[in-house]
């Protein structure tokens, strides 16, 4: 169609394209991207339909080694420790060394980053900060090939990713009402989604 980024911005998107060209670090992790895309899915038998077989652990996984990543970092939400503890047994199972950063380390009170008590989920109660940056210093120090979010907050997720020295990927983006499934906002459309079309969200 007309307003087709690919008529409108050619230049700047074969430029894009060159970056994935070569044996840059870039060009590398966009292929074996598009390789771990192509190794998820399998062809039915006696029909020319194909069907997805790996989940988003698997793909992780598949990526990762398909990378030459051998330590592997998380970062991971307090609330998420178990879960965070299973994808660790489970990456080295598969033959990696998983470090993780829980995302309250340093136990620094909210109000020492300019919160108001009332603004505390609990007031009148010593509420540490998540602290993303350290997350990602810790990890930069533990020089792991690839770091993987676990629930991080918006925002502490910019953060972690910004400061992070080694590539992220998102395996579990939270979600306190949905059992960390946002798209399911997208569709639910009589419910969340409808409301929030509807009218505009309070945030003060």
């Amino acid at each position: 169609p007309a307003y087709c980024p690919t008529q409108d911005h050619e230049t700047a998107i074969r430029e894009c394209f060159d970056l994935y060209r070569g044996d840059s670090g870039d060009a590398k992790m966009a292929k074996v991207a598009a390789q771990v895309e192509g190794l998820c899915y399998q062809p039915i038998p006696g029909s020319d339909a194909i069907n997805a077989r790996w989940t988003r652990v698997e793909d992780t996984i598949a990526f990762a080694k398909l990378m030459g990543y051998a330590k592997i970092g998380i970062a991971t939400c307090i609330g998420l420790l178990d879960e965070t503890n299973r994808l660790s047994l489970i990456l080295a199972a598969q033959g990696f060394t998983p470090v993780s950063v829980c995302c309250k380390t340093g136990s620094i009170d909210k109000q020492e980053l300019g919160l108001r008590d009332s603004e505390k989920i609990r007031p009148g109660t010593f509420e540490p900060a998540c602290n993303p940056v350290a997350q990602a210093t810790l990890l930069n120090g533990a020089k792991t090939d690839m770091n993987i979010i676990v629930g991080l907050c918006v925002g502490h997720d910019m953060l972690f990713s910004k400061y992070s020295d080694a590539p992220v990927t998102t395996l579990v983006v939270k979600d306190r009402v949905t059992g960390h499934n946002p798209v399911s906002v997208l569709y639910g459309q009589n419910f969340y989604y409808k409301r929030l079309q509807g009218r505009k969200l309070e945030v003060g």
